[in-house]
């Protein structure tokens, strides 16, 4: 057994029945590196059975404490059934894109039952006509809680699951034969509770002695490089409340194009053209509705702040960083370098605090306080009042560059999607993969009725900046 961190647990906490904390990779594999051609279902569940050691998610399930007087645990669950997991779904012809997305969007709507393990993973088939992905292809997606996993975390998951090559690896029997755990009493649970409550001031006071020369240091350094507030942060149609209905789309660019965009700019990274590029298409989105605000769209950047001895954790380790899109500027080199502007103060700022000091003070908010905050701020609708936090979030998750596998099957493009919640209605998840990039969009079906259309805004925006700076 198992308590899940503050940070782990605010995804519980946040969960309503509009906006399911999961998140989900959304993979294309092309089977004619497979032995004979053909991938069967069977060899799918097979290749997962083998692995499920290799990653504790798989097989833990949530027990809350009563009274959400404590975070809650994960324990093995001792009726684990794969098959209730792993299931398959075929479209109809002529099993194109469009088809694809909507099958993957529906997929995405509904929430994971809380009382199995937290993840499902769909086979879909009957793709047939989808423009640059090869013949016979067919889709898997899987979808986790984030109560387990983060961005890095998932990225470590996609490569337990694969192999190298197309010859299926010999994957290691466990150590120890697994066995299931009965659930806890309510008794033990709050037993629990009252210790970790009791233990609460001497953590605090722990932490206050990091915290003050940290402070220091901040005041210190902000003093030497002042940093320019990101900001306002101006209202648009993705900041309202949600539905549970979602809508996906994507593109998939060369990793190669964006790394001479971002050579134009001198201390650019990839990662600010990905913002650059997504700040063009919400421009033109916006544009084409004439709901452009005059102020810049700003985005939640998450980042990773696992040290050296916890990469490859389960679990969230990741604070915020916040970007200006600089959708108020037309031209894209102009707006690729004020965006670099714009994270290099955040990062500045970020650097001076501490990502990992500010995350750290989150297991100090008690649970059941940080429970009801969060369905206080749904019920009083206090997405549709106010100034929102930030527009939309960016989610740069870089992952390998050498081609994996699943059951001899090459992994050809591999897509994400995230969670969206009521004020922040809006998730480009972006991946990296062997030389090529991609940028998913994911957001609720009322305020984004035509998610093909922002996509194709992605690739104007793309060549725009393509032309401008290469």
């Amino acid at each position: 057994m198992q308590q899940l961190s503050a940070q782990d647990a605010s995804f519980i906490y946040s969960e309503t029945p509009n906006a399911h904390m999961h998140v989900a990779t959304l993979a294309l594999y092309d089977q004619s590196t497979a032995p004979g051609g053909r991938v069967r279902f069977r060899d799918i569940l097979g290749n997962i059975e083998q692995r499920l050691h290799l990653a504790k998610c798989f097989r833990r399930k949530l027990v809350e404490v009563p009274g959400e007087t404590d975070h809650p645990y994960w324990i093995e669950d001792r009726n684990f059934d794969l098959e209730f997991h792993v299931r398959h779904v075929a479209l109809p012809p002529p099993g194109d894109w469009t088809q694809f997305c909507k099958q993957a969007a529906r997929l995405h709507s509904y929430p994971l039952d809380r009382s199995k393990p937290l993840w499902e993973l769909t086979v879909i088939s009957g793709l047939r006509a989808m423009a640059g992905v090869p013949d016979g292809a067919f889709g898997l997606l899987l979808k986790i809680h984030h109560a387990a996993i983060d961005g890095a975390s998932g990225a470590a998951l996609t490569e337990v699951l694969h192999d190298l090559t197309a010859a299926p690896a010999k994957i290691p029997r466990p150590q120890t034969v697994w066995v299931g755990e009965s659930e806890p009493a309510p008794f033990e649970l709050m037993s629990r509770s009252a210790m970790n409550n009791f233990m609460q001031p001497f953590r605090a006071a722990e932490m206050w002695t990091q915290t003050v020369p940290a402070l220091r240091r901040a005041a210190d350094r902000l003093r030497a490089h002042p940093v320019d507030p990101i900001g306002p942060v101006p209202r648009t149609r993705f900041n309202g409340n949600v539905t549970p209905h979602r809508v996906f789309d994507g593109r998939r660019y060369r990793l190669e194009d964006l790394r001479a965009m971002k050579q134009s700019v001198k201390g650019a990274t990839i990662n600010d053209a990905v913002l650059a590029v997504v700040g063009g298409a919400l421009r033109k989105y916006l544009s084409d509705r004439s709901e452009l605000p005059s102020d810049s769209l700003i985005a939640m950047a998450p980042i990773n702040v696992r040290t050296a001895d916890e990469k490859n954790t389960e679990g969230n380790k990741v604070a915020a960083m916040l970007a200006s899109l600089c959708t108020h500027i037309e031209n894209p080199a102009d707006r690729l370098a004020a965006v670099r502007d714009s994270t290099h103060n955040s990062k500045v700022f970020t650097s001076a605090i501490g990502a990992r000091l500010m995350t750290d003070y989150s297991q100090f908010i008690p649970a059941r306080v940080a429970a009801l905050a969060a369905r206080v701020y749904t019920a009083a609708g206090m997405a549709e009042r106010g100034t929102p936090s930030f527009n939309c979030v960016v989610t740069n998750v870089p992952g390998p560059q050498t081609p994996l596998y699943m059951s001899g099957a090459r992994l050809d493009r591999l897509f994400g999607m995230g969670p969206i919640s009521d004020g922040v209605g809006l998730i480009f998840p972006v991946f990296s993969y062997c030389g090529g990039i991609t940028i998913s969009i994911c957001g609720c079906r009322e305020t984004l009725p035509d998610p093909e259309r922002l996509a194709d805004d992605l690739d104007f925006s793309f060549d725009q900046l393509k032309q401008a700076t290469t």
